[in-house]
């Protein structure tokens, strides 16, 4: 995933969740996706679909131990 790609995607996201601590990270291994954080703290992933067609799939895993 380019540079331009992740900040448009950071964009929609810190609009989305009216959150400007969202950020996301490209993945050194993998070139279809990118990190995403608020602040320090990872919280998914952001992946291109697999159509080809410019979507994104964003992909949050919640853990029992993070619940109250």
């Amino acid at each position: 995933m380019d540079e331009k790609t992740i900040r448009r995607l950071e964009g929609h996201l810190r609009g989305t969740f009216a959150n400007a601590r969202i950020t996301l990270a490209p993945r050194p291994k993998q070139k279809d996706s990118a990190e995403v954080y608020i602040g320090e703290e990872f919280i998914g992933v952001v992946f291109e679909d697999e159509d080809g067609d410019g979507s994104f799939m964003f992909e949050m895993a919640i853990l029992a131990e993070d619940l109250p």
